[in-house]
């Protein structure tokens, strides 16, 4: 039997407050423990990815579910998107309003539909076709989130005027803060691997607008025989270069997971200069965490070990309870 293993990530950012950071570590080892039960029990990868990223979706420190940040027009509308590494089966769904949850609809329109993707209306008719409870808007959105696009607001009016070169220096910035998006990948103890990631996407957004997280290829993939990937960045930029499968090509071609990240997010990097991250693991139970943003929270945990961290210098092992 293979060794069950679990990856999650909290999203790539500029930076995380020192009064956040505790909260954030708690939460994606939260995720991550959640997750390993699931397998330790005999549950399968597409089950602990799920339960793992509800967990984060639940909890506000994070841009997915109950901590998605708001559009330009005040409003939640949020992304998410699952896959089997078994039989290549997927769901997703965008745009989604009033969902306390939005990865379990995904996988709802996996399981339930001869579709890929539902969005929108549609996603919300099916939502409640399924028995998915319909919540207020306004319970999914923060103080926090409506700071953020506050202070997101002002920032964009101060910068009418600025020069081009300003402009530039300034979407370079824009791509290397609040790029916050939860996701898990697993191989269950039968050697089948999956992904989830969710996402309430970027702040201050148009309506409508969708980034590469509900985009099976782009957020994330799963496929037995190379190996799952969750993705987390700027949303534009993955879409582009197609980053978690361009990711798992690297792996088909001989690379390690760590040197198939590492040449991904560099191409990316280089290419649109974009930056993000993400976690990968394949049947055998290995496993990478790579990011170019400046921290990304990730657990990850195999064999009765939690490994963590949320900064290139801060990495922990622990035993798991």
């Amino acid at each position: 039997m293979n060794s069950a293993v679990i990856v999650v990530h909290g999203g790539g950012a500029s930076c995380i407050s020192k009064d956040r950071k505790e909260r954030v570590r708690q939460g994606i080892v939260k995720a991550a423990t959640v997750g390993y039960n699931i397998l330790k029990e005999g549950g399968s990868a597409v089950d602990a990815v799920e339960g793992a990223v509800v967990v984060l979706e639940d909890d506000a420190e994070f841009n997915a579910g109950h901590g998605s940040v708001l559009n330009e027009n005040g409003e939640v509308e949020m992304d998410a998107s699952i896959m089997n590494g078994k039989d290549l089966s997927a769901g997703a769904v965008s745009a989604v309003r009033c969902v306390a949850n939005p990865i379990k609809l995904a996988r709802l329109v996996m399981e339930k539909t001869h579709h890929c993707f539902l969005t929108d209306q549609g996603a919300a008719k099916f939502a409640a076709d399924n028995g998915i409870p319909a919540i207020p808007g306004e319970q999914l959105v923060t103080e926090r989130n409506k700071k953020r696009l506050e202070k997101e607001k002002h920032e964009k009016c101060a910068q009418v005027g600025v020069t081009l070169i300003s402009s530039l220096s300034l979407f370079l910035s824009l791509l290397t803060r609040s790029l916050g998006t939860v996701g898990a990948v697993a191989v269950d103890c039968r050697g089948n691997v999956a992904y989830a990631t969710s996402t309430g996407g970027i702040v201050n957004k148009m309506p409508g607008r969708v980034g590469d997280t509900p985009c099976i290829g782009s957020g994330g993939y799963a496929d037995n025989d190379i190996g799952a990937i969750s993705t987390t960045g700027h949303g534009e930029s993955i879409l582009k270069v197609n980053l978690a499968r361009l990711t798992l090509f690297h792996v088909e071609q001989g690379k390690t997971l760590e040197e198939a990240a590492e040449a991904s997010l560099g191409y990316m990097k280089s290419k649109v200069k974009g930056v993000g991250g993400v976690i990968v693991v394949n049947k055998a139970g290995d496993w990478a965490v790579k990011w170019t943003s400046a921290s990304m929270p990730w657990a990850a945990a195999k064999d009765g070990k939690l490994h963590s961290g949320i900064d290139l210098s801060d990495t922990s092992v622990t035993d798991l309870p």
